[in-house]
């Protein structure tokens, strides 16, 4: 049995097509290609709510707890800093890691801006 879809095709192509409305392909091109940069990035949200949470605990700790309960907290916390930097494997790990970072962040070759915009222009121009 022979599979031919081209009297499909023809029919497909032979049926009325309604005009898209004015200003749909500016419209659909503001709201993804055009669209402005957000405000906060993914990683400032995160610093921010970070910030947040740790500014409400502290007011709720002194709230409740009081200056002693505060700085005993304090200390708990620098020992286990203290504790947890001055281990020699977490320090290795720590510098390969900054190391690979920077590594990539100069090494890795952007994508130049120049051609960013001749290719959106070339497009416009379609």
């Amino acid at each position: 049995m022979k599979m031919d879809d081209s009297e499909l095709e023809r029919a497909i192509f032979a049926l009325p097509l309604e005009e898209p409305p004015t200003g749909l392909r500016s419209s659909i091109l503001l709201a993804t290609a055009y669209r402005p940069a957000p405000v906060f990035s993914l990683w400032d949200l995160a610093a921010l709510g970070a910030s947040g949470a740790i500014a409400i605990w502290l007011v709720a700790l002194l709230v409740l707890g009081g200056g002693s309960l505060f700085v005993h907290t304090l200390g708990l916390i620098g020992s286990f800093a203290s504790r947890f930097f001055s281990n020699a494997t977490t320090l290795a790990w720590l510098a390969a890691g900054g190391a690979t970072a920077i590594w990539l962040s100069l090494f890795t070759a952007p994508q130049p801006a120049g051609l960013l915009s001749y290719r959106s222009r070339r497009r416009a121009g379609r």
